[in-house]
């Protein structure tokens, strides 16, 4: 449905495709990742993406210090660093981005904001579209919980950090600002240029007798079962279904195309759990 929409009514998308140069590259959320292949995404997600490439070596793991504000050198510029040395060193002229949480406000800050970085223009235009999974596109009641340094401060550390930079940019109000000032995409502001399409878990599955609990880790799911109490009744754990969905366009929910409709918890949405890897897979042809 995704492709349709973006070939509907264009003779030459089929043509333009067979002569492009497909890459992937992979986002990711909040933290200093010096290794995000195999700490962040872990092979088995990876590697099953990759299968969908033409040519595997046109693959990107962006490791980033996203502990930092969206816009800074150590995120976006570092960002716009590896995306743009990629396309360049492998031709790349039709990207397909997957980002993951906070990973996605990093890519909508390139995309919203061409003039920042000269080289911010090239990268955009080789991009095919965006897929975020389970983007902080709102922010999330659990960074304020942390910034006012109660009980989720401590407990929150595995899931978000601490209060660095990147958790304060989350804050629900904070990101409210952002979005009407410096963003694209949400209600009430102009498009992105490219498509951003999300994904988004609307529960969490933490019986401990449901296989479908363990996959991703069942001590993660156990954790995002308990803060989900803090968050919406459709909510990933970490965020609500609403932010998931407030920039760009929802490309479905996770009972909707998950195998055996289950949910994506907001830890099994950037892992290789009930046939994601193979959805977005599929989504490279």
């Amino acid at each position: 449905m995704k492709r349709l929409w973006v070939c509907l009514g264009l003779i030459v998308c089929g043509i333009a495709s067979a002569y492009a140069t497909t890459g992937v590259a992979f986002v990711h959320g909040t933290g200093d990742q010096t290794d995000a292949y195999d700490n962040y995404w872990q092979p088995a997600m990876v590697e099953s993406v990759r299968e969908g490439l033409a040519d595997p070596a046109n693959l990107l793991v962006v490791n980033c210090d996203f502990t930092q504000y969206m816009w800074t050198s150590g995120a976006a510029g570092c960002l716009a660093t590896q995306l743009y040395s990629f396309i360049q060193a492998r031709h790349i002229t039709d990207l397909v981005v997957i980002t993951h949480s906070d990973g996605g406000n990093v890519m909508r800050w390139l995309l919203s904001n061409p003039t920042y970085d000269s080289r911010y223009p090239a990268i955009i235009a080789s991009i095919r579209w965006v897929d975020a999974l389970a983007p902080s596109s709102a922010g999330t009641p659990l960074a304020d919980a942390v910034m006012q340094g109660n009980v989720f401060e401590s407990a929150l550390g595995w899931l978000l950090g601490y209060q660095n930079d990147a958790v304060r940019q989350q804050q629900t109000s904070w990101m409210a600002y952002y979005n009407q000032n410096f963003l694209l995409g949400t209600a009430g502001r102009p498009a992105l240029p490219k498509g951003f399409w999300d994904v988004v878990g609307s529960n969490v599955d933490a019986n401990p007798f449901s296989s479908a609990a363990h996959c991703g880790g069942y001590a993660d799911s156990v954790g995002l079962k308990i803060t989900r109490a803090w968050l919406d009744d459709c909510s990933d754990g970490f965020i609500n279904c609403s932010s998931a969905g407030a920039a760009g366009q929802v490309w479905f929910y996770d009972t909707q195309a998950a195998q055996g409709g289950n949910v994506l918890s907001h830890n099994q949405s950037r892992r290789a759990c009930f046939g994601l890897d193979v959805i977005l897979r599929n989504d490279l042809g």
